[in-house]
């Protein structure tokens, strides 16, 4: 194990085991927690990273973090077009990305052409992550922006998020009818199956991709796939991201 105090005797090397202070970055960034984890504070908020487990950030992005004693953690500049669908994104693990940085650290480029290659390497990982395979508006107005971005993750229902928001329901679902053209519930939904999708295009289970997009279980994702997209469940259950990407490809 590391030890903390003798890690610090070394001021700018210190900052790869142990963490830095609040500072931003100019190119879209990814933090890869190998092992341990990592105790982050983004934009305010704070995001504690297992292992394996990853956040994507967009430029400008203000944070912190600290590491465990144990911890190992990989954080690439990407490629300028490389920006995340959310300034801050949390990806979870994404075996795709596991197995590029092992490689990465395994290899250890050091020139510029090297490390070049490793680079677009994440960038395709990242961009087909990036690509909604059900189109959504976001909602221009504030509240209704708000309601957006935390309802994915949250299973608090839209009176409670209204609420958050300071106000009403039906103002609510007024603003997202008015700006997206959907209703409440269906933006929400489409919005988690693009998670769904986005884990299994990184090579999750179904289990992993409907924890991740806020369902209780697989059948639970499964089904709703099949109302977005009318495909049965028996062939969803098959391969779900081949018959989705199908269907996303020639709506059948």
């Amino acid at each position: 194990m590391l030890r903390a105090d003798l890690l610090s005797v070394v001021p700018e090397n210190a900052v790869r085991f142990l963490g830095h202070e609040t500072h931003s970055h100019e190119y879209p960034h990814l933090i890869h927690v190998v092992s341990g984890a990592a105790d982050l504070v983004v934009e305010g908020r704070p995001i504690r990273l297992g292992p394996k487990e990853n956040l994507w950030l967009a430029p400008n992005v203000e944070h912190s973090a600290r590491y465990t004693q144990e911890s190992v953690v990989f954080g690439p500049f990407l490629s300028p077009q490389t920006i995340p669908p959310n300034p801050i994104q949390l990806l979870g693990i994404v075996p795709d990305l596991t197995r590029l940085v092992a490689t990465i650290l395994g290899a250890g480029p050091r020139t510029r052409e090297e490390v070049h290659v490793f680079r677009v390497a994440i960038d395709e990982v990242l961009s087909t992550m990036r690509l909604d395979c059900f189109p959504l508006l976001t909602p221009a107005h504030p509240a209704a922006r708000a309601v957006a971005q935390a309802c994915i993750a949250s299973s608090s229902t839209l009176n409670e998020l209204a609420a958050l928001a300071g106000t009403s329901p039906r103002h609510m679902q007024r603003l997202f009818r008015d700006e997206t053209g959907l209703s409440f519930t269906s933006w929400r939904a489409r919005a988690r199956l693009n998670v769904a999708v986005a884990r299994l295009r990184g090579g999750t289970s179904l289990q992993a991709a409907a924890t991740a997009s806020g369902y209780a279980s697989r059948a639970g994702l499964l089904k709703a796939l099949s109302r977005e997209t009318g495909i049965e469940r028996d062939e969803l259950s098959r391969d779900a991201l081949g018959a989705v990407e199908r269907w996303a490809t020639t709506g059948a």
